[in-house]
């Protein structure tokens, strides 16, 4: 003779909801022990080591996960500051490409003032060859 499961008020035995609360506490605080830890239905099941329809019959812990999910979004804290890092990153990029920009158009204009600079200069030391090595003195005057 089998002795009956009991069934708690949560749909299941009293052992599955505490392995599916305890799942649900890791993964709220980040340390999970069987899955990547992403906030997840697929994740709790897997985390309490218990089947998917284990897990949908447990209505009253399911509730709980949907109203931590709904209050809390499902980021947790790792990827919250995994996510603000990305945006400060993100910024601080945006602000080295603007620079960038800033450097590459004064660096053209710099080319370009240094190329007519030398064309110049070129210019000058032609037009001094072209003179005739002899140098002229001016008379003086009585």
């Amino acid at each position: 003779m089998t002795t009956p499961r009991r069934v708690t008020s949560d749909g299941v035995s009293p052992e599955t909801a505490r392995a599916l609360r305890a799942a649900m506490q890791r993964l709220f605080t980040g340390k999970p022990q069987r899955t990547n830890g992403r906030l997840t239905k697929e994740n709790l099941w897997r985390e309490a080591q218990v089947s998917r329809a284990t897990m949908n019959r447990a209505q009253p812990i399911l509730t709980e996960w949907d109203a931590h999910i709904a209050e809390r979004g499902k980021t947790t804290a790792g990827e919250a500051h995994r996510d603000a890092e990305i945006t400060r990153l993100r910024k601080r990029l945006a602000a080295k490409a603007q620079e960038c920009t800033r450097l590459e158009r004064k660096l053209k204009a710099a080319a370009t003032a240094i190329a007519a600079l030398h064309h110049d200069n070129q210019a000058l030391r032609a037009e001094l060859t072209d003179r005739s090595g002899t140098v002229v003195p001016i008379a003086r005057r009585p």
